[in-house]
């Protein structure tokens, strides 16, 4: 239902970035509380937008979708916590921000799209 994989690729790209941050927060940061949630939440995005592929209906496919989008706003929650807390950088913020703030976007815009055309 995704035409192209641009969410796909987008949603693997930054689970990628999540996956290096983790390690970096716990390795040189000794964080671990807040690396594994936004570690688990991160790359959740992108395992369920990899489901929705496969999605049954065309209502399973938006479910499947909605479910990334709220991992994206717990994401977005974690990256802010590890920001105002300065365990990272105004640099890796805005990066982290950017990238999940069109992610973001783009399921929105899926989601919207899917649902018109449930309606017609």
């Amino acid at each position: 239902m995704i035409k192209n994989n641009l969410l796909a690729d987008l949603s693997k790209n930054f689970a990628l970035r999540i996956i290096k941050l983790h390690t970096f927060l716990r390795e040189n940061r000794q964080e671990y509380v807040i690396s594994n949630q936004v570690y688990k939440s991160g790359t959740s995005i992108g395992a369920n937008i990899a489901e929705s592929k496969y999605a049954q209906t065309k209502p399973d496919f938006v479910t499947k979708l909605n479910i990334a989008l709220k991992e994206a706003g717990e994401t977005d929650y974690w990256i802010d916590l590890l920001f105002l807390s300065e365990i990272i950088g105004q640099k890796e913020y805005d990066s982290l921000k950017n990238d999940l703030n069109i992610i973001i976007g783009t399921l929105i815009k899926s989601i919207k799209k899917t649902r018109d055309g449930m309606d017609e």
